[in-house]
Formats: C-alpha cells, sequence, structure tokens
C-alpha cells in the first residue's frame, strides 16, 4: 500500500492535470484578438478553483457580494479614502462581478481604481495643508483607532476632519515617545536592551514641548511623503494581484493567489531562510502582523515580539523610525531583514492596544533551538520529563536531514533512561508543519491504529494510520496547547484525546486550522499561447480536509482541552474562526480504532485541577489581568490630549507587563537539562549556555507548574 505522502504527491499531479485540460477548454477562442492578462488570469484562477478547491463556491450573487466586500475592505481598510458616494458609485456592481468574471470584464475593478487614485490625489494635498500648523494638545477629543467602528466619510468636509484627527494622533503618539526617551535619557541610559545606544541618540539636545510637537510634525510629515510616494507606484500588477488574492480567499483565508514576486516571499517563509529577525509576517487589512516566531531565531531568544503584535514602525538601530503602517508586506519586510549583527528596532502595538519598543539583534536562527528539547523536573521526590517541540520537521528532500519524530523518540529514550514517572509534551506555540511526523510520533505512545482522516472534496476519506505496534512510551503523559498550537499540532492532540492516551492541557481551544494545501504554478497549465503574457503567479488552494479519528474535523473548532486553564492568550481574537470566509466544521463516520486501556480518571483530574487553579494567587492574577486587557482591548478610542493620552498609555504599558510580573513572582521549578546531555555537550559555552536559555523560562511557567501537578495526580 503506497504511503500517505506518495499518495498526497499522486493527487497533486492528478490537480495538476485538470488545470491543464481545464485551461486549453477554457480558452478556445472565436475571435482573433490577442489574449489580455487579467482577463486571462482569472478566468485560469477560476477554473482552477472549481475544478481542484476542496469546496468550489458558485459563481453567482453570492460569490460576487463576498468578492465586493473583501475587495472594499482592502482597497481602503483604513475608510480614509473613499466618500460615501463612492461606495454607492461600487455597489451598484456588488452583484455584478460573477458575470464579469465570466464575461472576461472587470468593470468594478477599473471604477474602484479610478475612485482610489482620485481620492489619493485629493488627500495628499490635504495632509500637507493640515501638518503646516501646530496641534492643539490640550483639547479634549478622542480618535477611533478600529476602522470596523467608523464609516467612510459622508463628504470632503467629514474626511478632512477624519484626517485631521488621524493626523494629530499620529503626532500626539510621536510626541509621547519623544517625551519617553527624553526622560530616560535625563534619568539614566536607555535600559531596553542590552545594545550601546550610538552618539546620535545619546547627544541628541533637549527639546521644549513646542520644539517636540513640531518635530513630530515633520517626521509625521515625512512618513506620509513616503506613503503616498508608494501609492503612486501601485500598477496595473499590483492591483491586478490584489484582485485575484480577494477572490481567492473567498473560498477560504488559506486559498490564496500569489504574484512571482509573492511567491518568492512565500517560499523564503516556507523553507526558513534563517536570517534576520526570524518572524513569519502578514499584511491583514493595511497592517504588518506578526504571524509567527520561528523558533531559535533573534526575537525569540530576544523574547518580546509575539505572534499578533501588528509593527507600527521600523528603526535601524538609532536612526528615526520608519512607519509602516499602510505598506505593502514585500516593501516592509526589506526594512526589518538585515545582515547578522545588526541591530532593528520594532515599535508594536500589542494586542491590548498599548505600545512597545522592542529592540532585536538580527542574527541567523540556531537550528538546534527549532529541534525538540527535553528537561527533567524534580518535584518533591518525583522525576518528571519534559519535550518541548517547536514545529513538526520533517526531511521533506530525503536529503539527511532530521525529522521531529525521530527526534522526540530519541528524547523519549534519553527520558526513560533517566528514570522519569511522567512525561509533559509541550506543543503551545507549534504552528504544524509535516502530517507524516504527527502520524508516527502518535504512535510513539499508543499500539499501531488509525491517527488522522483525510478527505478530498469527494469520496470516500482517506485514513492515515501509525503502523507500528511497538509503544515507545506508556506512562502518565500531559499535552499542553495554546490557541498557536494548529495543523499537525492539532492532528496530535487530537489523537491523544481520541485515544484516551493522556491529558490535553491548555487554553480553551486550538487554532482550528484543519486544511491541506497545495501550491500550483500557473504557468505550468497554460497554453504556449499565452507565453508572451508569462508570468502569471501561483496558486496556493485547499485540496483537503482533516477529520480525527472520532469522525470529527480539526478545522474551525479546533481541539478542546480535557483541562482548560486561564491563558494569557485567551483575550485575544486569534484562530480560523476569526478570519473570513473560514471553512466550518464538520464530521464524517470515525475510524475503527481501540482507545488506551490505562485511561486516566479524567474527571477526578479536572476536579483536583480546578481546585488548585482556583485557590492559585498567579492563576487569580492572571484572570484579573486578562478580564482587565479584554476591556481595554475592547475600548478603541484614544484620547487626543495629550496629559490623558499618556496617563492611558502608562496604565496600557502597566496592564502589558503584569502577566511577566505574576511569572516572576511564582515558585520556580526545579527544572533542568538533561545529565546526557549537558555530558555530550562537554566544555562547549555555547551549547551549554543555549540549554541553560532553554529551562530558564520554563522554571516559572505556572502553565507547566499545574501540568506537573496533573501528571503527579495521575501517578
Amino acid at each position: 500500500m503506497s504511503s500517505p505522502r506518495l499518495k498526497i504527491g499522486l493527487y497533486a499531479s492528478v490537480l495538476l492535470a485538470v488545470f491543464v485540460l481545464a485551461s486549453y477548454k477554457l480558452y478556445q477562442r472565436n475571435d482573433a484578438r490577442a489574449p489580455q492578462k487579467d482577463e486571462v488570469l482569472i478566468k485560469a484562477m477560476l477554473q482552477a478553483l472549481s475544478a481542484a478547491h476542496y469546496q468550489p463556491e458558485r459563481i453567482d450573487d453570492s460569490f460576487s457580494k463576498r468578492v465586493f466586500d473583501l475587495y472594499l475592505k482592502r482597497i481602503d481598510a483604513s475608510k480614509k479614502f473613499l466618500l460615501q458616494p463612492d461606495i454607492a458609485q461600487l455597489r451598484k456592481y456588488q452583484n455584478d462581478i460573477d458575470n464579469q468574471v465570466q464575461r472576461g470584464t472587470h468593470e468594478f475593478l477599473d471604477l474602484s481604481t479610478q475612485l482610489m487614485d482620485q481620492r489619493v490625489k485629493e488627500v495628499q494635498g490635504l495632509y500637507r495643508e493640515i501638518l503646516a500648523k501646530p496641534f492643539d494638545f490640550t483639547v479634549e477629543e478622542n480618535f477611533e483607532t478600529e476602522s470596523d467602528k467608523i464609516n467612510f466619510a459622508a463628504d470632503k468636509a467629514a474626511q478632512r476632519e477624519e484626517w485631521r484627527k488621524f493626523l494629530k494622533y499620529q503626532t500626539l503618539v510621536r510626541v509621547s515617545e519623544m517625551m519617553d526617551e527624553q526622560a530616560k535619557k535625563k534619568d539614566k541610559p536607555l535600559a531596553s536592551s542590552s545594545v550601546t545606544p550610538s552618539p546620535a541618540t545619546t547627544s541628541e539636545p533637549m527639546r521644549t514641548p513646542e520644539q517636540m510637537e513640531a518635530e513630530a510634525r515633520k517626521r509625521v510629515l515625512k512618513y506620509f511623503d513616503d506613503y503616498f510616494k508608494d501609492l503612486q507606484q501601485t500598477d496595473a500588477n499590483d492591483r491586478l494581484a490584489m484582485y485575484a488574492n480577494t477572490i481567492s480567499n473567498t473560498y477560504d483565508p488559506h486559498t490564496e493567489y500569489f504574484a512571482p514576486r509573492d511567491k518568492d516571499n512565500f517560499d523564503i517563509a516556507m523553507t526558513g531562510r534563517f536570517e534576520g529577525i526570524g518572524a513569519t509576517l502578514q499584511e491583514k487589512e493595511g497592517q504588518i502582523k506578526v504571524a509567527d516566531i520561528v523558533p531559535g531565531s533573534a526575537s525569540y531568544r530576544q523574547g518580546d515580539l509575539k505572534a499578533g503584535d501588528i509593527i507600527l514602525r521600523v528603526a535601524q538601530g538609532a536612526e528615526e523610525p520608519v512607519s509602516v503602517e499602510g505598506w505593502r508586506l514585500d516593501k516592509a519586510i526589506t526594512l526589518i531583514r538585515g545582515r547578522k549583527g545588526t541591530e532593528v528596532r520594532l515599535t508594536v502595538r500589542k494586542p491590548d492596544n498599548s505600545t512597545k519598543i522592542i529592540p532585536i539583534i538580527r542574527d541567523v536562527v540556531v537550528i538546534e533551538e527549532t529541534y525538540a528539547q527535553s528537561a527533567t523536573i524534580n518535584e518533591n521526590g518525583k522525576k518528571l520529563g519534559y519535550i518541548k517541540l517547536p514545529n513538526f520537521y520533517a526531511d521533506f528532500n530525503d536529503n539527511g536531514s532530521r525529522s521531529s519524530a525521530a527526534d522526540v523518540k530519541k528524547e523519549l529514550e534519553k527520558l526513560k533512561a533517566e528514570n522519569v514517572q511522567g512525561i509533559v509534551l509541550d506543543l503551545r506555540f507549534n504552528g504544524g508543519g509535516s502530517l507524516q511526523d504527527a502520524v508516527e510520533m502518535a504512535g510513539l505512545f499508543f499500539e499501531s491504529g488509525p491517527v488522522v482522516q483525510v478527505r478530498g472534496g469527494q469520496g470516500a476519506p482517506t485514513i492515515i494510520n501509525d503502523r507500528d505496534p511497538r509503544v515507545q512510551y506508556s506512562g502518565p503523559l500531559v499535552v499542553l496547547v495554546n490557541k498557536y498550537s494548529a495543523s499537525a499540532s492539532e492532528i496530535l492532540a487530537a489523537a491523544v484525546q481520541d485515544y484516551k492516551r493522556g491529558v490535553v492541557m491548555g487554553s480553551a481551544s486550538t487554532y482550528g486550522k484543519g486544511t491541506v494545501q497545495r501550491i500550483f504554478d500557473l504557468d505550468d497549465a497554460m497554453p504556449a499561447e499565452f507565453n508572451s503574457i508569462k508570468p502569471f503567479g501561483s496558486l496556493k488552494l485547499t485540496t483537503q480536509k482533516f477529520y480525527r479519528v472520532n469522525g470529527g474535523s480539526t478545522q474551525f473548532k479546533g481541539v478542546i482541552p480535557d483541562i482548560v486553564l486561564p491563558d494569557a492568550y485567551s483575550y485575544l481574537d486569534q484562530g480560523e474562526k476569526e478570519t473570513d470566509y473560514p471553512l466550518k466544521w464538520d464530521e464524517i463516520s470515525p475510524a475503527k480504532y481501540r482507545p488506551w486501556n490505562a485511561q486516566p480518571n479524567y474527571d477526578k483530574l479536572k476536579q483536583a485541577s480546578s481546585a488548585r487553579v482556583a485557590s492559585s494567587p498567579s492563576f487569580k492574577q492572571l484572570s484579573d489581568m486578562v478580564q482587565r486587557m479584554v476591556k481595554r482591548k475592547d475600548d478603541t478610542k484614544v484620547s487626543l490630549k495629550l496629559t490623558t493620552y499618556r496617563a492611558e498609555h502608562q496604565q496600557a504599558k502597566a496592564e502589558s507587563d503584569k502577566y511577566e510580573a505574576i511569572q516572576n513572582a511564582a515558585q520556580a521549578m526545579a527544572i533542568a537539562p538533561l545529565a546526557s546531555d549537558l555530558r555530550q555537550q562537554g566544555a562547549d559555552t555555547v551549547k551549554v549556555n543555549r540549554a541553560s536559555r532553554f529551562v530558564k523560562p520554563l522554571k516559572k511557567d505556572i502553565t507547566l507548574r499545574e501540568a506537573v501537578a496533573v501528571l503527579k495526580d495521575q501517578i
């Protein structure tokens, strides 16, 4: 019987053949006019989506409405350019886009482009006029920072007022930052980084409030000059790519069109370019958002940059920060990437609306820190094991690289040699990776059997089994997850849960990505007659869906832990269900599987854990902090009065610092690297420091402490 990887490869080949045949069928022309790239691209993409997407959509008025809403959201995400009369003009096309793409026209795209170009030119004169005069920061007025809570301006007068407040807010933020920096210089040197400040920073003269306001307006003016210059560089290919990607995203959030340049950036992210800061970024509604932190990278080791942060400004060391708000992702990345050893300072907005300047020394990723690592925990005479798995890496190209399943097996062997009585497998922040490794890893904890079901849009599901009857580890097991545990992490956690092999613990649910994507080069599917208008780029589309052995999908809902703990990320609107047009949860027939014989007593373990959490000062403080952050997150209006803004900003900063304080106040656990690892490292100080760095944040991890308590209850 063929392996899952071989089956997936054959499936991809079949789909490519479908693309090629569809493209020939699509482009049998009855006229002699030269093919137009926009018409060919959109038609080819729709044909591919209809032929190969897991859940093809009908090209009808409902499709048209989805494209209309999403494209409008993207071309003017901040609602700062288009007016309500413009929206009224565009709305006449909201049920006609399906007809346009089928006949090869794009009136909606053309009109939206024309209106945006016109409004951009008008606003370009407007912001310069507003920034020519000082702002009065003693006036009581507010600015709404959340675009979803405002409407498009009714007329030009309302638009001018919105821009006045927006520019005042931008200036206010910079004035406040200058005041913070000046206060630091007056009291003590910069303490936010181990990097020595440059003379340009330390020798800058002290400014009066009036001078700060003038300097801040100057900086805002420069930013918007650059921003509008960038807008003017948007060409027909850029607009076509955005429109094509919008159409793709209406099928599901993981189905995307990549222009040739964007595909290159995607390849860098997928293959792991281990230079720069080590963060995976995405552009969402005009903002540069941190999607993931690469384990072992400069950002990972620095520790302050987190998934969900919005990057507002980028500075090269002590140079003047450049605002990247509203920038295209590819342009922002050019500022953030850089040579090893150089410093980048990121000004980010945290999910609770507080802002923070994060200095990061660019570096290559320490590869070893992306791999599975283990440690031992000594707790009241009991010796327990801990394994951290940052992602499900694999040797996809059969070139002798490491695989996560093999590495976890080795860590289990080492922990067994240490005579541990229970093991915690930590999948928090693990975004997934190799499906095959998730299957093999599940098989380390129970006898052979089905681990996951994979189904395309039609036909019966394929059941992927672990065929090795050997059980590598049979003792008490806890699997830790959070909202950023996704894909392969969810498959493994679900298998452990369905087989009742261990206890899954963590935040209310995992991410909820239960779909499989494939990337196809559209140029390969195009007949030779279109060579003159290539390249067309690539299409990443969802072709299959994961299902648990109990029949339920991991899509949308994720995995709900057996024991739910208070979590610092529980207030975030993160997860598949928060994206645009996600595929919904469903279920199929369960596979035949035999649950673990020595099942944990879940009811007893839950009761004991609940009692501990309820009486824990650390969890109580954490729950209180989360509630305050929920309130702050929903309060998106900011004061434009300097004293009020600074008071609110300081309060937000204090709230965001409380989680670290809670962790520091917790009683430390006795957790240490494995003795066998330390012996192997010998006098290699780099490896010794790496091992120390690995266990240090775990010592006061209150979630891990509770996982250890649950393990002890099982013992």
